[in-house]
C-alpha cells in the first residue's frame, strides 16, 4: 500500500506538473522527484520482501495493509510539508515578501 499511495501521488503530481510545464512557479518539480523517490524506494522495498517472503509477499493480513497505508499517507503528508517549506523559501509570487513588508 505504500508502494501504491506513493505511485499514485507522483502520477498526479507529474499531471499536474506537465501541464503547467514551461512555467515551473510553483515549483511542482520538486514534489514530482520528491513521490517518484519514495516510489523507488518503496518498489526497491516491496522486491526484497517478496525475495524474502515469496508468495506470502501477496496475501497480506489487513492490519498490515492498512498500517501500510497510514505510513504511505505520511510520507505524502511529509513531502507536501517539504514542498510548502521549499516555496515559502523560495517565494516565486512573492507573496510572502509582499506579506512581510507591507506598509501601514
Amino acid at each position: 500500500m505504500t508502494l501504491l499511495t506513493t505511485v499514485f501521488a507522483a502520477i498526479i503530481c507529474t499531471i499536474i506538473w506537465y501541464r503547467g510545464a514551461p512555467k515551473s512557479e510553483m515549483k511542482v518539480g520538486h514534489l514530482c522527484w520528491m513521490f517518484w523517490g519514495a516510489s523507488l524506494m518503496w518498489f526497491i522495498d516491496a522486491i526484497i520482501e517478496y525475495g524474502e517472503l515469496g508468495a506470502e509477499y501477496f496475501t497480506p493480513a489487513p492490519v498490515d495493509m492498512l498500517n501500510d497505508f497510514y505510513l504511505g499517507l505520511s510520507v505524502v503528508a511529509l513531502g507536501l510539508i517539504i514542498w510548502l517549506v521549499i516555496l515559502l523559501v523560495k517565494d516565486p509570487k512573492g507573496v510572502v515578501k509582499a506579506a512581510l513588508f507591507v506598509k501601514k
